[in-house]
């Protein structure tokens, strides 16, 4: 897409920081524009910005000086954002999910193919040295023939950190569509893409309290599953079972583990970047912690954006809209196999998209 790209951005919510950080320390991207249902916070954030103006929602979508749009909304705005965006013709890169549904997923993709401009989605931790080395890993054969996985995400819930927790607990919120898509993508990207989910399902309390802010103590409803386990049948064979949560406190179990017929793999925490990947052969007693290999060192949010630009047709998106829909798609079919207790087959696939290289901060955010 070239240099002095240039973006705007819908929604300066809390996730905003991060992003604006780093495209802010990037010589090839310029923020042109900033939009929030808050006027005043998006003046505020303009003013930090040189050359950066606060417009209306529709007045940035439109506009002449945005080449992309990065929306950072909530979920059930994520497909009026990114329509808008690209009727307007423009690029479109979004935070997780893709849409808060498959349908309004599908519109966007297809929408995007039909005028020609690109659909990216978060998240871009797997874009990070954590994952990437596993991936290294597993493509080398170091585990041998991939077996299974298991990934679990448990935590109290969004209600205790953060000030205005309600969107996380409607359609598309939860623990599956919020945190499961870290998990998800790591999976996909270890082994690729998935054809079929078997779900199961609660949601044992009606209401949550907020515990910070000004609204503490205030109870919010709870219209979406607060716990999904589910077992994931990949293209290629093996079975991952995945637990996302936000029924328990915490947990011992590892984030992630890929088992293979020469030994196992442990990954870290999928929300970030970095973190230190272990390998305990079969049959041996002691781990290994594996050499950093591949991915983007020191990652931050943004990163996939920065790749999203920097995307050419030989070397396509990483965090690509149609790899988000087939993530969104196993999110979704294991909320339907929960309710009608069958397994789903999937109708999407996707490729996991380029390895990546190791490559120094200083290259990636360039």
């Amino acid at each position: 897409m070239g240099n002095s790209h240039r973006v705007g951005i819908v929604g300066l919510g809390n996730i905003s920081a991060v992003y604006l950080e780093t495209l802010s320390q990037s010589r090839t991207v310029s923020i042109t524009a900033v939009a929030d249902l808050d006027e005043a916070r998006a003046k505020a954030v303009a003013e930090q910005i040189p050359g950066a103006r606060a417009l209306t929602v529709e007045d940035l979508v439109t506009s002449s000086e945005v080449d992309t749009v990065l929306n950072l909304t909530i979920p059930s705005a994520h497909a009026q954002i990114a329509l808008a965006a690209i009727r307007a013709g423009k690029h479109t890169y979004g935070e997780k999910p893709l849409a808060a549904s498959m349908s309004d997923a599908r519109a966007i993709v297809e929408a995007g193919i039909a005028a020609g401009v690109r659909v990216g989605c978060a998240p871009d931790t797997v874009l990070g040295t954590g994952v990437q080395t596993a991936r290294a890993f597993v493509d080398s054969g170091g585990i041998g023939r991939p077996l299974a996985a298991s990934a679990t995400m448990v935590a109290p819930g969004h209600e205790r950190w953060h000030p205005n927790p309600d969107f996380f607990y409607l359609p598309g919120g939860g623990p599956l569509l919020d945190m499961g898509p870290y998990y998800v993508s790591a999976l996909v990207q270890l082994l690729g893409p998935v054809r079929s989910v078997v779900g199961a399902s609660s949601r044992l309390r009606a209401e949550r309290v907020i515990n910070n802010g000004g609204r503490a103590g205030e109870a919010i409803p709870v219209k979406v599953q607060t716990h999904i386990s589910g077992v994931l049948e990949h293209e290629n064979g093996a079975l991952s079972t995945l637990t996302t949560s936000f029924d328990g406190a915490a947990t011992n179990a590892a984030n992630i583990e890929v088992h293979g017929e020469l030994g196992t793999l442990a990954l870290p925490d999928p929300n970030w970047f970095d973190g230190e990947v272990r390998f305990i052969e079969t049959g041996g007693t002691e781990w290994r912690a594996l050499d950093v290999a591949a991915g983007y060192q020191e990652g931050a949010r943004g990163a996939g954006l920065l790749d999203f630009i920097e995307a050419t047709p030989e070397r396509p998106a990483r965090a690509s809209g149609t790899l988000a829909l087939h993530v969104l798609e196993i999110m979704t079919a294991l909320l339907q196999s929960a309710e009608q207790g069958q397994r789903i087959a999937l109708a999407t696939t996707a490729e996991r998209g380029p390895a990546v290289p190791l490559t120094a901060r200083s290259e990636w955010l360039k």
